[in-house]
């Protein structure tokens, strides 16, 4: 399963990246305009971070000024992925751009069968938003399980890319049901690397470590030739 951070913030994507496990990056408006930069500045300094996809999305509503943002994002970098909301005018948008050539994230999908829209129109990936589902009451995973089985019946090359995550037990979710993508808030990214008994084995370790000493090192004592 890929890992994204989901965020547009630098420092939190360099801090990231410094630990090679990650495969992209999802912004969205409201997380770009947190930064209080220019959109594209954003977007052009992530992409010198982190070499895989980026997703960059729209704000047109309708399909003509989709088309033409999409086609406009493509064009900053090779990395970009132009993220399209899941409406009738987003899908027709999808459908023009995919035969181009264009990648798409297709996002805020909440059922099973708006990803098979997605699919249908040539996404290059869906974003099932699973915490917002949860958050109304309905299993967000298990939707995001039917999408991954739907596309699995059918031979979709569509990936799924879970999104809306809030704790490190919707990564793991994700990846037993064999998700394509996982995209994480950076302070759930962080959890992912610890545990309390790493924490205890690797003090315990070091302390029976400094209680040998020289014994083990095999240093030579200060003054000798």
């Amino acid at each position: 399963m890929k890992i994204f951070l989901d965020t547009a913030n630098i420092d939190e994507i360099r801090v990231a990246a410094k630990t090679g496990i990650l495969d992209g990056v999802t912004t969205n408006p409201s997380l770009i305009a947190k930064e209080g930069k220019a959109f594209e500045d954003v977007i052009a300094e992530i992409c010198s971070l982190v070499d895989g996809p980026i997703s960059a999305e729209v704000v047109s509503t309708e399909t003509a000024g989709m088309i033409s943002e999409a086609r406009h994002l493509a064009g900053l970098h090779d990395n970009i992925v132009v993220k399209v909301p899941l409406t009738r005018e987003g899908i027709g948008a999808v459908s023009v751009v995919s035969q181009e050539g264009i990648r798409t994230n297709v996002t805020l999908c909440f059922s099973p069968l708006q990803a098979l829209v997605a699919a249908k129109a040539g996404a290059t990936m869906v974003s099932p938003f699973t915490g917002r589902l949860d958050d109304i009451g309905h299993d967000g995973m298990e939707i995001c399980s039917e999408i991954v089985q739907i596309y699995e019946n059918y031979g979709y090359t569509t990936e799924v890319l879970v999104a809306s995550i809030r704790s490190p037990k919707h990564v793991l979710e994700a990846a037993l049901m064999g998700a394509d993508i996982a995209t994480i808030p950076p302070k759930v990214f962080d959890t992912m690397f610890n545990h309390p008994l790493t924490d205890k084995g690797l003090a315990a370790f070091l302390a029976d470590w400094e209680k040998a000493g020289d014994a083990v090192t095999g240093a030579v004592p200060a003054g000798s030739d």
